[in-house]
């Protein structure tokens, strides 16, 4: 493949998600080499099968694996650089969360969240990155969220995951410049994908997003891979320790309260004892 990226070798991680397909497609657009990591084996292969039917002739590979368990996330570094010896640009995609009093966490369930957004890119960054200095540098793009700037009421674990891999993108961006690596970040607002559909599926929920949004439509992969796109390629080569919100003017504004929904997941009197700060009982142990 001829391309601005020819030449280059990417990996994505979460690799069967909406997302990480429409960054890989942008990528392999312009003449990267792509290897996708991902859990589960036949929805890589209908992903890599997607992708060249719409780029013959590219190079597309995959690796089964989990990105938050290192010798997984280490197996497929290795994979992606052993296809022409180098490292050019690494995606960590995988993340993600849900709604839950804060009162309601316990440690292991705030942890669990702070491993899928802050980790998984942690250990992407810190094994990705000697690979990339081997030739000279790279690009590292994380996905972070509007909800690292934004208070999202409900989401405090995923929120404060945001806004420390952000935190790490700046730091690693210090640190790693001198060997001719960028880390930067993009800041999703609401987009469709598949931990969203059910909530693209109902008017009556999307509204309140909608409504916070000035731009009048919430999102779609694509929007965001455009702008991974642009961070991974030559054309911000002068732009590191950034997080870019693609978002529609939602920052301009607020996140919505949901009260009506997570009072449905958890009872109306769990959220009413949540805001006045009485929290379930413990058990014993």
């Amino acid at each position: 493949m001829i391309g601005v990226l020819s030449g280059k070798t990417a990996l994505i991680t979460g690799g069967t998600g909406a997302l990480a397909r429409v960054c890989a497609l942008a990528l392999i657009r312009d003449g990267a080499n792509v290897v996708l990591l991902g859990r589960r084996a036949e929805a890589l292969e209908a992903a890599r099968n997607d992708l060249l039917g719409q780029v013959p002739g590219a190079q597309v590979e995959f690796c089964v694996g989990d990105a938050c368990e290192e010798a997984d996330l280490l197996r497929a570094l290795d994979q992606a650089y052993d296809l022409h010896q180098r490292l050019d640009i690494l995606i960590p995609t995988v993340g993600g969360g849900g709604f839950r009093p804060l009162l309601h966490h316990d440690a292991k369930s705030f942890a669990a969240e702070l491993d899928a957004n802050l980790m998984s890119a942690f250990l992407a960054i810190r094994h990705g990155a000697p690979l990339m200095a081997r030739n000279g540098g790279g690009s590292i793009v994380c996905i972070s969220s509007t909800a690292a700037q934004m208070t999202f009421r409900w989401l405090s674990s995923y929120c404060t995951a945001k806004a420390a891999l952000e935190s790490l993108v700046r730091c690693a961006a210090e640190e790693l410049a001198s060997a001719g690596i960028r880390v930067n970040s993009v800041r999703p607002g609401l987009f469709r994908s598949e931990a969203t559909g059910a909530l693209f599926a109902s008017p009556e929920l999307c509204r309140p997003f909608l409504d916070e949004v000035p731009l009048g439509r919430l999102g779609t992969p694509a929007d965001i891979a455009g702008a991974v796109r642009y961070l991974a390629g030559p054309e911000s080569v002068w732009t590191t320790g950034q997080s870019l919100a693609i978002d529609g003017g939602n920052e301009l504004r607020r996140n919505p309260h949901l009260d009506d929904l997570v009072a449905a997941m958890y009872g109306a009197d769990a959220i009413q004892d949540a805001l006045a700060g009485r929290a379930p009982l413990r058990r014993a142990e």
